[in-house]
C-alpha cells in the first residue's frame, strides 16, 4: 500500500470502540505494514475510500460500517476455521474486493452494488438478502454461499464456481455470464439441485441469462 494514499486519507467517522480507533490512527501514521484488524470492533465507522490492501480483518466486526469505494485487494476477512468477519448490513458499494478472502464471512443484508469481486473466495458465506446489483463476480469461487433473498440484478459472472443456495426471493434479473453449478433452490422446507440446462432455464425464467459450463469441463 502506498504511504501517500494512507496519509491523504482520513475516515469520515472513526469506530465507536476506542481500541479500534487507536489501531486505525496508529496504522495511518506508520509505514510499511498492513492493517492488522483481527477481532477488532469497527462498528460506527465510515471507512469509505480507505485502502486496506492485504489487511487482516479476521473475525473483525464491521456490521453496518460504511465502506463505499474501499480497497480490499487480497485482504483477509476469514480464519482457518471459517470464522470470518461480520459484515452484516455493511455498505461495500463500489468496493474493490479483488482476490479478497471472504471465507466464512457474514454478508447478510450487506450492499455490494457495483463492487469488483474478481477472483475472490467465498466459502460457507451467509450472503442472504445481500445486494449484488451490477457486481463483477468473475473467476470467483462461491462454495456453500447462502444467496436466499439476495439481489443479483445485472451482476456479471465469469467461470465462477457457483455452488450456492437460492430461493424464489433471489433476484436474477439481468444476471449474465458463465458458471459451474449446481445450485440448490429452496421452496419452503423442500429443496432441489439444479445444474446444466435446467439451471440455465431456471435463471432465464427470472430474467437472467447464464451459461452453465458442462461438468466434463469442470
Amino acid at each position: 500500500m502506498s504511504s501517500g494514499i494512507r496519509k491523504n486519507w482520513n475516515p469520515a467517522a472513526f469506530p465507536a470502540a476506542p481500541e479500534a480507533t487507536h489501531l486505525l490512527q496508529e496504522w495511518m501514521t506508520e509505514e510499511g505494514y498492513s492493517l492488522f484488524g483481527i477481532e477488532h470492533d469497527f462498528r460506527g465507522a465510515d471507512l469509505s475510500g480507505g485502502d486496506f490492501t492485504k489487511a487482516w480483518f479476521t473475525q473483525a466486526v464491521l456490521a453496518d460500517v460504511r465502506l463505499t469505494g474501499a480497497i480490499f485487494y487480497r485482504a483477509d476477512l476469514q480464519s482457518a476455521d471459517l470464522t470470518g468477519a461480520d459484515l452484516t448490513g455493511a455498505d461495500l458499494t463500489g468496493a474493490d474486493l479483488v482476490k479478497a478472502n471472504l471465507d466464512g464471512a457474514v454478508l447478510r443484508s450487506a450492499r455490494l452494488d457495483g463492487a469488483d469481486m474478481a477472483r475472490a473466495s467465498l466459502q460457507e458465506v451467509d450472503a442472504s438478502e445481500a445486494s449484488f446489483r451490477g457486481t463483477r463476480i468473475m473467476g470467483a469461487s462461491l462454495l456453500g454461499v447462502d444467496l436466499r433473498g439476495a439481489d443479483l440484478t445485472d451482476a456479471v459472472l465469469f467461470q465462477n464456481t457457483f455452488k450456492v443456495t437460492v430461493d424464489d426471493r433471489t433476484v436474477m434479473h439481468g444476471l449474465t455470464g458463465t458458471v459451474f453449478g449446481p445450485i440448490t433452490v429452496f421452496c419452503g422446507a423442500s429443496s432441489r439441485d439444479l445444474a446444466d440446462a435446467e439451471l440455465e432455464e431456471w435463471v432465464a425464467e427470472r430474467g437472467g441469462q447464464v451459461q452453465v459450463i458442462p461438468r466434463a469441463q469442470q
